[in-house]
C-alpha cells in the first residue's frame, strides 16, 4: 500500500508541476497562433528565415514561460540554509539573517538584452549592407522619391496613435511600424517607448514576413492592368566609383543632418563600403553570412519569446497590431500612388507597381512587386527597378527613425 500511495503522489506531483496546471488559457492562445505561423513558414514558406525563429520563440515561451524570467534574489534564513553561505551577501532583518542567494535568469532573458539595449539592429543592418546592391538606386535617382513616400505612414500613424491616447514616445514607436523594418522598429522603441519593446517588434517583424500576403490586394486595387503591364527600360550601368562614394556621402549627409539616425545608416553604409570596396572579402563574407545569420537566430526567438500569453492578449496590444497594419498598409499604397504619379508624368515609363517596394522590407517587397507584375506580363521584369525604392526605403525609414527620436526623444 506504500509503494502504491508513493506512485499516486508522485504522479501528482508531476501532474502539479506540468504544463496543465501552470498553463492559463492566454498561453493556450498563443500556442495555437504561433502554430499557425510556423505553417505558414513551413508550408507557405512566408519569409521562413524571419517567421520560422519568430513563431517558436513565440511557441517557447508560452509552453515554458520562465525562459524569459529575469534573474532574482532568493532569500533564505540562514539558520536553515544547507549549503555554504560564504559567497553569498547576508542581510540582517529584525535581527535574522537570511542568505541572498542569486536565482538565475531563464536563456532567452539574456539573449534579449541585445534586442532591449539596441545592439541586434544596428548588426543587422550591418548585415544588410553588405547584402545590397545600391546601383538601382544610383542608376535611378527618382526611386529616393518612392522610397521617401512610403514613409509619409510612420508620420500619419504617429498621429492616429497620439489622438489615440497613446503619448508622443509610443505613438513614434507604433508608427515606425509602417517603414516595415523590425531592426528600426526596435531601435527607436528602445529609446522611446521600453515597455511596448515586445508587441512593436512582434508586429514589426510578422508584417515584415506576411509581406507576401499583405501587399498583392492593395496594389491591384490602386492600379490598373495597363499599369501593372508597362515594362520599364533597362537600368544604366553604375561604376565601382559611384558605389564607393555613395555609402560614405550618405553617411557624411545623414550623421550631419540627423546625429541620432548615425548608428542604423552608418553601420548600413558600412555594410555597404565592406561590399563594393573589394579590399576586405573575408570580413564582408562574415558580416554578411555568419553574423548575420546568428543575429538573426538571437532576434527573432527573442522577439517571439516577448509574445506572452497575459502580455500579448490585451487590448493596448491589439491596438498596436492594427495602428501596425494600418500604418504597414498606408505605407505600401502611399508608395503605389506615387509611382502612379510617375507613370503620368512619364507618360506611362514608369510601373506603379515598384512604388510598393518603397517600404523597406529588403528584398521581400521587390521580389513582391515583381511577381505582381509577371502576372499581368510574364515578359515583365521589375525586380531590379523595384530594388531602387526598396534600398531607397530601407534609407527613409533610418531617417524617419531620427526625425521621431529627435522630436520625440
Amino acid at each position: 500500500m506504500g509503494i502504491w500511495q508513493g506512485f499516486l503522489d508522485s504522479l501528482k506531483g508531476l501532474f502539479e508541476v506540468s504544463g496543465l496546471t501552470a498553463l492559463s488559457w492566454e498561453n493556450y492562445v498563443m500556442i495555437g497562433i504561433s502554430c499557425f505561423l510556423l505553417f505558414l513558414a513551413i508550408k507557405k514558406q512566408y519569409e521562413p528565415l524571419l517567421l520560422l525563429p519568430i513563431a517558436f520563440g513565440m511557441l517557447i515561451v508560452n509552453l515554458y514561460p520562465p525562459i524569459m524570467a529575469a534573474p532574482s534574489t532568493q532569500m533564505i534564513p540562514l539558520s536553515e540554509y544547507a549549503g555554504d553561505a560564504s559567497g553569498y551577501a547576508i542581510t540582517t532583518i529584525d535581527g535574522i539573517q537570511y542568505v541572498n542567494k542569486p536565482e538565475y535568469g531563464g536563456l532567452f532573458y539574456y539573449l534579449y538584452q541585445g534586442v532591449k539595449l539596441g545592439i541586434y539592429p544596428p548588426l543587422i543592418f550591418l548585415g544588410i549592407g553588405c547584402m545590397t546592391d545600391f546601383g538601382p538606386l544610383i542608376a535611378n535617382p527618382k526611386s529616393f522619391i518612392l522610397g521617401a513616400a512610403a514613409q509619409v505612414a510612420i508620420f500619419i500613424t504617429f498621429i492616429a496613435a497620439t489622438l489615440m491616447g497613446f503619448s508622443n514616445g509610443q505613438a513614434g514607436s507604433i508608427g515606425i511600424i509602417g517603414g516595415a523594418d523590425g531592426p528600426t522598429a526596435i531601435f527607436v522603441t528602445t529609446k522611446l517607448a521600453p515597455e511596448l519593446l515586445g508587441p512593436i517588434a512582434v508586429a514589426a517583424y510578422s508584417y515584415m514576413a506576411l509581406v507576401p500576403i499583405i501587399q498583392p490586394p492593395i496594389m491591384k486595387l490602386l492600379t490598373t492592368k495597363k499599369e501593372r503591364s508597362v515594362v520599364m527600360q533597362q537600368l544604366r550601368p553604375v561604376s565601382k566609383l559611384e558605389k564607393i562614394l555613395f555609402p560614405i556621402i550618405v553617411t557624411i549627409v545623414c550623421s550631419i543632418l540627423l546625429p541620432s539616425a548615425a548608428p542604423l545608416i552608418g553601420m548600413l553604409m558600412l555594410g555597404n563600403l565592406f561590399k563594393e570596396s573589394g579590399v576586405v572579402d573575408r570580413i564582408f563574407k562574415t558580416a554578411q553570412n555568419e553574423l548575420m545569420n546568428i543575429i538573426t537566430i538571437f532576434l527573432g526567438l527573442t522577439v517571439g519569446a516577448t509574445a506572452t500569453g497575459k502580455s500579448f492578449l490585451s487590448w493596448q496590444t491589439l491596438g498596436i497590431i492594427a495602428l501596425g497594419l494600418a500604418a504597414f498598409s498606408v505605407g505600401t499604397a502611399s508608395g503605389v500612388l506615387f509611382g502612379k504619379l510617375m507613370y503620368v508624368f512619364t507618360k506611362g515609363k514608369v510601373n506603379p507597381l515598384i512604388g510598393a517596394a518603397g517600404v523597406s522590407a529588403v528584398p521581400m517587397a521587390a521580389r513582391v512587386a515583381n511577381k505582381v507584375g509577371q502576372k499581368e506580363n510574364p515578359s515583365n521584369f521589375l525586380l531590379m527597378h523595384a530594388m531602387g525604392p526598396n534600398v531607397a526605403g530601407v534609407i527613409g525609414s533610418a531617417v524617419a527613425a531620427g526625425v521621431l527620436l529627435s522630436v520625440c526623444g
